[in-house]
């Protein structure tokens, strides 16, 4: 289909593009003449997510005392012969074993814990006799007796008794260590609102948790040997011992 145009219509329409090309150009000189009010404004918003992380590492500690009791004692006898040696030594621990059953200390709390045989030579280099040594290891689970338990296995070893330590220990810690880890999420928590408060920042969600492993209790060791002299049970002072508990938790921020 053809199209025509009269000469009026032609001048319209070509008035109407002047007048365009006008307008853009006039928008094109402002915006390159660095006019007051740009051609367009434009807002940055940034949408990732905030990720970062704070990292603590918080303790807790709690004193419980000692309930047990770990006795680590024998006899030491020498002889003529390695037969009379054991003989005598063995005779000994029974002593001792009788004594500690007799007051109280299960059979199952009481093991032998070594034997040792050796000769003794004189000063000819000739062997002159040998000597034996019996030990054994008793748990003693009532500290209120364990004095006079140990008293009476000493008395009851006489001179060849020997007692190489004693270590008293936690037992029941099940109830210290939740105290411990509460007391270690708790530490934690402040640290970690500490650093975000000095970031300026919200301190987010926890992100995870982990938890080495506990230090328990140390033994204590090196007791005095207890005087196989005297009637009064071996004096017991359990004082404390402590456990420690470290966690470590991962913050969102």
């Amino acid at each position: 289909m053809a199209i025509t145009t009269s000469p009026g219509t032609r001048a319209a329409a070509i008035g109407v593009a002047s007048a365009a090309l006008l307008v853009g150009a006039f928008a094109i000189g402002t915006t390159r003449s660095g006019g007051s009010q740009p051609a367009a404004a434009a807002t940055f918003t940034s949408a990732q997510p905030a990720n970062g992380r704070i990292t603590v590492t918080g303790t807790g500690t709690v004193t419980g005392v000692p309930n047990q009791i770990m006795l680590s004692m024998g006899v030491q006898v020498t002889g003529g012969s390695v037969t009379s040696a054991l003989s005598e030594a063995n005779a000994g621990i029974r002593n001792v074993t009788r004594a500690l059953r007799d007051r109280g200390v299960a059979q199952s709390d009481i093991q032998t814990s070594g034997l040792n045989i050796w000769p003794n030579y004189g000063s000819n280099g000739q062997i002159n006799g040998y000597g034996v040594s019996e030990s054994l290891t008793a748990t003693l689970n009532r500290l209120s007796l364990a004095g006079g338990q140990i008293q009476a296995a000493v008395r009851a070893g006489g001179n060849t008794v020997t007692v190489d330590g004693v270590s008293l220990n936690l037992t029941n810690t099940g109830p210290l260590m939740a105290t411990a880890r509460s007391n270690a999420l708790a530490d934690a928590k402040a640290q970690a609102e500490q650093f975000a408060r000095a970031l300026g920042e919200p301190l987010g969600p926890v992100i995870s948790i982990s938890t080495p492993q506990a230090s328990e209790p140390l033994p204590i060791f090196g007791a005095n040997t207890p005087s196989a002299s005297g009637a009064a049970a071996v004096p017991i002072h359990p004082g404390t011992q402590q456990l420690s508990v470290s966690i470590t938790v991962v913050y969102g921020i």
